[in-house]
C-alpha cells in the first residue's frame, strides 16, 4: 500500500507546535492569483477553495516560537472553514496573538532550492481553540491552518 502525494496526517497541536504558535497580523482570504488585466477589468478576486474539503482558504502568518532557523520560524497556515475564523485571545502586542488550532493536518513536502532541499510541512486547520483557562504555557492559544516549514525531519 502506498501513500500517494498530497496526502494530510492528522496531528495534535501540542505534538507539532510545543511551544505553541503566535498570530502575527490578522486572517485573510487566500485569493487566487489575479492579472493585471484582471484587476482593470474591475473583475472580483476569488477565494481559493480547498479541493478536498470544499471549504473556502483562509491564511494567516504564524511565528514558531520553538524553531531555531530564523529563516524557518515564520510562515503561513491555511485555515479552512466557510466563514473567515476569528482568533480567540487577546494581543499580547499589537498585532501578535498566542494561537492553538484545532483539526491540524500536516502534509509532507520537500522545500528549498538546487542541492539545499529540506523536508517541510503544508499545515492546515480548521480553526482556532477556545482559549484555555488557568496558567501555564497553553493558556491564551488558539487555532488555525497554513504552510510552514518549521520542523525538519
Amino acid at each position: 500500500m502506498a501513500i500517494y502525494k498530497g496526502h494530510r496526517f492528522a496531528i495534535d497541536f501540542d505534538e507539532a507546535f510545543g511551544q505553541g504558535l503566535v498570530m502575527v497580523g490578522e486572517v485573510s482570504p487566500d485569493n487566487e492569483y489575479q492579472s493585471r488585466e484582471d484587476r482593470a477589468a474591475g473583475r472580483p478576486a476569488r477565494q481559493r477553495v480547498d479541493e478536498v474539503t470544499g471549504k473556502r482558504q483562509w491564511k494567516v502568518t504564524v511565528t514558531d516560537p520553538d524553531e531555531v532557523k530564523a529563516k524557518r520560524a515564520s510562515f503561513e497556515i491555511t485555515l479552512l472553514a466557510d466563514v473567515q475564523p476569528v482568533p480567540t485571545t487577546s494581543e499580547v502586542l499589537p498585532g501578535m496573538r498566542p494561537i492553538e488550532l484545532e483539526g491540524l493536518t500536516a502534509e509532507p513536502k520537500v522545500a528549498g532550492q538546487g542541492e539545499f532541499k529540506y523536508q517541510s510541512y503544508l499545515f492546515r486547520a480548521t480553526g482556532f481553540k477556545a482559549a484555555a483557562s488557568g496558567g501555564g504555557a497553553k493558556s491564551g492559544r488558539a487555532s488555525a491552518a497554513a504552510e510552514s516549514t518549521p520542523k525538519a525531519a
